[in-house]
């Protein structure tokens, strides 16, 4: 059985849920949580800290920390922080950490994040192939992403754009509506199938989104 987590947009009716399983894999589907539609995309083998990932206010880009030890012998080091056209990991900046401590962080705008990096002395240090274009690195607090335990026995549990309680069990990601809970969509037939990501994922961020 996979584990859920979910991330909602801000100011979207957009959610980032990150799937864990099976074994190493880690999946993201981007949920339009206002017509209840899934966009499935990138596929990855190794790990995505999930509570040190976020999803811009708008919900079209993903900061997310990953660690996968194939690349401890290159200038990512084996564990990174990275922003993405979500839902695919396609970098457009990187920030090696080369340790699993901190990593990650928060957009505290639409181009502005705060990083959770404390390996560093002078700040973090961006890969020479994929500076942050169209960023903007601020000294801001980067809370970790935690379930609301709005519903016993749930994996996450939290909000929706318009309110609503939304939460996963398993495979299986629910809403509870008028004190009725539904399923939205039940996830547990998927198996890894790694694809290349569309040309738009892999545009640089410049003057837009």
């Amino acid at each position: 059985m996979a584990n859920l987590f979910v991330i909602p947009a801000r100011n979207a009716p957009i959610a980032a849920i990150i799937r864990r399983g099976p074994s190493a894999w880690h999946h993201l589907i981007r949920w339009d949580t206002r017509r209840d539609q899934f966009e499935h995309g990138a596929w990855f083998k190794g790990r995505i800290y999930e509570d040190k990932c976020d999803l811009s206010p708008a919900g079209a880009l993903f900061l997310y920390f990953v660690h996968q030890g194939s690349r401890g012998e290159t200038k990512f080091t084996h564990a990174w922080t990275a922003v993405s056209r979500f839902p695919w990991l396609t970098a457009i900046a990187v920030w090696p950490q080369g340790t699993t401590y901190g990593g990650g962080g928060r957009f505290i705008g639409a181009r502005d994040i705060a990083l959770r990096a404390f390996c560093y002395d002078s700040g973090p240090k961006t890969h020479p192939d994929y500076p942050p274009r169209g960023l903007r690195v601020v000294d801001a607090k980067a809370e970790l992403h935690r379930s609301a335990d709005l519903v016993p026995d749930a994996g996450w549990s939290g909000y929706d754009f318009a309110g609503k309680i939304i939460y996963t069990k398993g495979d299986g990601v629910y809403r509870r509506e008028r004190r009725a809970d539904r399923l939205v969509a039940d996830f547990s037939e998927l198996k890894p199938d790694p694809q290349p990501p569309p040309h738009w994922a892999e545009k640089p961020l410049v003057s837009g989104p």
